[in-house]
């Protein structure tokens, strides 16, 4: 019995008790069942007597024990037990806790999916790099989080668009520019400019494909550099994302939003909707009607839009686009985009919870206990190809989608090369290996699939084995709801332990001449159940599951 199935069957006993006018309580849509902090306490958890009593005018524990008599009659169910003011600890019996193992088996790859999200269609912009170097460590840590974002939602049954945020717009193109000119005339670069190889590298391979680029104007040379240097950073841009296991739907170019006077029309619009005033020149979004802690800029005095005034457009494009939910992964420095968007949607008339800002934190790299500062390609900043060529990108994906976005993370490069079981992502990934070992060697002494007595699953270790397997779908709805990759993560890491000290204590291949019993054959499903949802997890972070390490 799945978490889910004993979820549905303690709803079906709540409709019969009402039905049966034990109490009378609204229905809820779900009831959440959790594993006890102590095995002793049963196998499954649920405090729906507490949340309910009080509607049905009882104590909990009267609600509580109404209810277990009717758990008790439930297949599967050996004992039920009220705790504390009300909690109901359920305990299954071994058959119907075991069974859970076939379930997965049979499940597959779709082990731990659903259809809450089904329907929402949702844009998810992330990494969004300016085309004017390489992509840094913080933009690399969005590459891994809101791609394994991107996949949670796609498990729980959403239409998720990747999107790229193409900022072609602006004075740090033009700097990038007049910078790779410089390089490429030898000259310094400009006070305000670029530095780093990767500038230097660029404006070599713009002079090969236009050699006579210098004896244009300056005013013309600048701009062809502008044109080829954009569009070879992009293109290294792309091919890192892409070597990292990370793709995009849509590269949405900034620069379009001002064509055609889309921006401007918009702006005009807020103009005589109330939501804009104007004073000391320029005109004002009254922002802080709607949230924000102050007004904000969108056109400032010299008749020029600021740069919430494409924000605007953007999210106005998105939503005619059909997007129910837009969500924006920024940096630490933009905290104040989180009101300011939210105010914007307002201001338009739409809702603002179409809008969501989730905020990254930095990353530091540690070396020999030191902070890693320099980068082979640029003096100032980390980037992506550095990490990967350090630690891989396994070890990378699965290191920065494994803590918590909103913090900081320090990033032992030491400890991501070592092949021990205090390197998480070689723990998880060495467990899923000796699951697939354990069914060669299985399979070489003539154990097989062929039988499944879920009853012979009865040792402690098998249990707790059971539960973190079970827990895997709640877990990854849980995940995909709060917006939290890092979840998926531990939790493998939790059923990687376990299946270790499972693995220690019950064979499934038998010794010398014992016979191949069905005790072996069911604990193969086991091991093949851990196998597929390891796999499964890695897969939600884009990390590599291998047969053999």
């Amino acid at each position: 019995m799945t978490p889910e199935e004993l979820s549905a069957a303690i709803s079906a006993c709540l409709k019969d008790a009402v039905a049966a006018g034990e109490f009378d309580v609204e229905l809820p849509s779900e009831v959440r069942v959790e594993r006890p902090r102590s095995r002793d306490h049963g196998d499954w958890a649920t405090n729906i007597a507490l949340q309910l009593s009080k509607q049905a005018g009882m104590n909990p524990r009267e609600f509580a024990q109404i209810l277990s008599g009717r758990l008790e009659q439930l297949d599967g169910v050996k004992t039920v037990a009220i705790a504390g003011p009300g909690f109901l600890n359920i305990t299954l019996d071994a058959a119907a806790a075991g069974e859970l193992a076939r379930s997965i088996v049979d499940a597959g790859s779709g082990y731990g999916t659903s259809g809450l999200m089904a329907g929402t269609k949702i844009n998810l912009e992330f990494v969004s790099a300016n085309p004017t170097g390489p992509i840094h460590l913080g933009g690399t840590r969005w590459a891994a989080v809101g791609d394994a974002l991107a996949r949670l939602f796609q498990s729980q049954g959403a239409e998720v668009t990747r999107e790229y945020y193409f900022n072609d717009h602006g004075a740090q193109v033009e700097r990038f520019a007049r910078s790779l000119w410089a390089s490429a005339k030898g000259e310094p670069s400009p006070e305000d400019g670029y530095g780093g190889a990767y500038i230097d590298d660029i404006a070599a391979r713009v002079l090969v494909l236009d050699p006579a680029i210098l004896d244009l104007s300056q005013d013309e040379s600048i701009e062809r550099f502008r044109e080829l240097g954009v569009d070879l950073m992009f293109g290294d841009i792309k091919k890192s994302l892409h070597d990292f296991g990370v793709d995009f739907d849509v590269y949405f170019h900034e620069h379009s939003l001002f064509q055609d006077g889309f921006v401007e029309g918009l702006l005009e619009k807020l103009k005589t909707s109330g939501n804009l005033y104007l004073e000391d020149g320029a005109w004002w979004l009254r922002s802080t009607e709607f949230g924000d802690d102050k007004d904000r800029v969108v056109i400032k005095s010299d008749g020029d839009p600021a740069y919430i005034a494409g924000d605007i457009g953007y999210f106005v494009n998105k939503r005619r686009r059909g997007f129910d939910l837009n969500i924006i992964m920024l940096g630490a420095d933009h905290h104040g985009y989180v009101a300011r968007l939210k105010a914007a949607a307002a201001a338009l008339g739409d809702d603002p919870d179409t809008v969501e800002v989730l905020i990254g934190q930095m990353v530091n790299l540690m070396k020999d206990g030191a902070p890693v500062r320099m980068s082979k390609r640029n003096g100032t900043v980390v980037t992506l190809e550095d990490l990967v060529d350090a630690v891989g990108v396994d070890a990378a994906r699965y290191t920065l989608a494994r803590f918590s976005a909103d913090s900081n993370i320090d990033i032992d490069l030491d400890l991501l090369t070592r092949r021990t079981n205090d390197n998480p992502v070689f723990y998880v990934q060495y467990a899923h290996a000796r699951t697939h070992a354990v069914e060669r060697n299985a399979a070489a002494a003539g154990v097989d699939t062929s039988a499944f007595d879920a009853s012979e699953l009865s040792h402690p270790t098998e249990g707790e084995l059971l539960a973190a397997l079970g827990q895997f779908p709640g877990m990854v709805a849980q995940a995909a709801a709060f917006r939290e990759p890092h979840r998926v993560a531990r939790h493998i890491e939790v059923i990687a332990g376990t299946y270790h000290r499972w693995y220690d204590a019950c064979r499934i291949a038998p010794l010398g001449d014992e016979p191949v019993t069905d005790l072996h054959r069911t604990r193969l499903w086991l091991n093949n159940a851990t196998q597929q949802v390891l796999a499964n997890g890695l897969g939600l972070l884009g990390v590599s599951a291998p047969e053999r390490m």
